[in-house]
Formats: structure tokens, C-alpha cells, sequence
């Protein structure tokens, strides 16, 4: 098998062309637990598969969380895959990718610069606090696409120099929260300026913290702009990974669109010899 190994901003990602490697969709979750595990094999957040398109795009993207899951869509990784898409011709500068949670626009703007339109948000819940430990935290609830890709977005003031294992339990439990029904990913964010926010992201799937996350900067983004803080015009989302940008275009108090833009990086191209892999 031939893989790509791509990250945006560190959220990481190995792609796989199943146009080309005709790999059986039912055996793709345990593919990506065995390639995504760091100390086995290459190691990676996640799991792209490029396919055939089925809904009039470009190409098909099937996305796996590093345990396996399937994940419904993922920003950074649609940002990486319409680099991939780009450069092996797949589709041109204007690209339309199928994904679980409904079609993503991509588009080329220099070698490494990469804008995405996000699937819009479909629930919208700007006051939906919760409990833990005795604590109510601050949080907007909000789904991207349909089906929804559930993100919890938690007003945390101090994150910069918070603990950082008191703030991955914190995630931990609220990821879990009985509040959320299929779970969510948490984003913790810390406005540090006007249009200028802190943020991290526990993601589902990986079960941890990641070093960026797409879908998170641009569900706290959506948060912020419709409670007001924030302008909605470029907003910069600071991840430990670096620097996303978001833009909420919004009318009669709804999402009409969402873009995400930031650097891809290219890490690695190879071949996949995993010796205890068996497909």
C-alpha cells in the first residue's frame, strides 16, 4: 500500500488511495487502529481514504479516528486531502469533496495554503452549560453537517497557563457528559483579543488532546460570533499546533457559511511493509 503522510499544524493524518489499493471498506476501521498506532506503525490522529465519488465531487473522503471510529468529517483533514487532491490531479485549484457529514468545498491558495468550506452547523445550542465536579462551565453545543460532528465549546479564562493534565481530565469528563447524547468533541477556549482566541481541542476517537483541530477553531469561532465577542471577519484561533483561520459569514442569526484556512504540511510518502498488518 502507497500512503501519504500529511498534517495540518500537527493534527496528523496517514491517506491512502483506494481508487488504486481496492481495500474492503469493511476492514478500513481496524486498518486505521493498526496504521494510526504510534509505537506499532506510522502513527497518525487519523485515517484518510481517498475514493471514488458517488454525489457528484471530486472525490470521496472516508475519515477514521486513530481508534478506529468513523469520523463524520474533519477540517484540518479536508484541508490536507484537498492539498493531496491537488497535487496528484485528482481535482484542480476549485475542488469538492464528499464526506460523511456532506460536501466540502476546498480551495488552492499557494502551495501550502489550503481554505475549506466547513459543513454549516445544523444544531446551534450558544447556552449549554455543564457540570462537573461541582463546576458549571460556560459551553455552546454545536453540530457541523449532517450527520451532525458534535463539538462542545467551553469558555475556559486562564487556559494559557492552566495545568495541562487538569485540563485533559476536564476534557475527558465533559467529552463523556450525559448532556451531549453521541458525546462531543471539547474544545477549551481563552479569548486573548478582539478576534484573537486560545483554544484546545479533546477529540473523540483520539481520546486526547490534539495539536490542532478544524472543526473545533471554527465551532468556537460560530460560538463566538453569534454571542458577540467576536467579529466573525478572520477570526485567528491559536492551537498548540499554530494558527487557523476562521470566517463566519452570518444572516438573521444563523451560520449561511463557514470557512477554515491554514497550512498543510507534506511529511512523508511511502510504502506501507507493516509485517503484522494482514488484509
Amino acid at each position: 500500500m502507497r500512503f501519504w503522510k500529511m498534517n495540518g499544524l500537527g493534527n496528523d493524518f496517514i491517506i491512502l488511495n483506494n481508487m488504486e489499493e481496492h481495500l474492503p471498506v469493511e476492514r478500513l476501521p481496524e486498518l486505521a487502529r493498526r496504521l494510526c498506532h504510534r509505537r506499532l506503525s506510522i502513527g497518525a490522529d487519523g485515517l484518510m481514504v481517498v475514493d471514488t465519488a458517488e454525489q457528484g465531487g471530486d472525490f470521496k473522503m472516508l475519515f477514521f479516528n486513530s481508534d478506529g471510529t468513523v469520523g463524520e468529517m474533519c477540517g484540518n483533514g479536508a484541508r490536507c486531502i484537498c492539498r493531496y487532491g491537488y497535487e496528484t490531479s485528482l481535482a484542480g485549484e476549485q475542488q469538492t469533496i464528499e464526506t460523511t457529514a456532506g460536501l466540502v468545498t476546498g480551495q488552492r491558495i499557494d502551495r501550502r495554503t489550503y481554505k475549506i468550506r466547513l459543513n454549516n452547523p445544523t444544531v446551534i445550542k450558544l447556552d449549554c452549560p455543564v457540570k462537573i465536579d461541582g463546576n458549571v462551565y460556560p459551553c455552546s453545543y454545536i453540530e457541523l453537517g449532517d450527520p451532525g460532528l458534535p463539538h462542545a465549546a467551553v469558555s475556559f479564562p486562564g487556559l494559557r497557563d492552566a495545568d495541562g493534565g487538569d485540563v485533559r481530565e476536564r476534557g475527558r469528563k465533559i467529552r463523556w457528559h450525559r448532556v451531549f447524547a453521541i458525546g462531543a468533541n471539547v474544545s477549551f477556549y481563552e479569548r486573548l483579543a478582539p478576534d484573537h482566541v486560545l483554544a484546545k481541542t479533546f477529540e473523540r476517537g483520539v481520546e486526547n488532546f490534539t495539536l490542532a483541530c478544524g472543526t473545533g477553531a471554527g465551532s468556537v469561532a460560530t460560538a463566538l460570533t453569534l454571542l458577540g465577542p467576536c467579529s466573525g471577519k478572520n477570526i485567528r484561533v491559536s492551537m498548540p499546533g499554530g494558527d487557523l483561520f476562521v470566517d463566519v459569514l452570518t444572516g438573521d442569526d444563523s451560520v449561511e457559511s463557514l470557512y477554515l484556512t491554514g497550512l498543510t504540511n507534506i511529511a512523508a510518502k511511502g510504502e506501507v511493509t507493516d509485517e503484522d498488518l494482514l488484509l
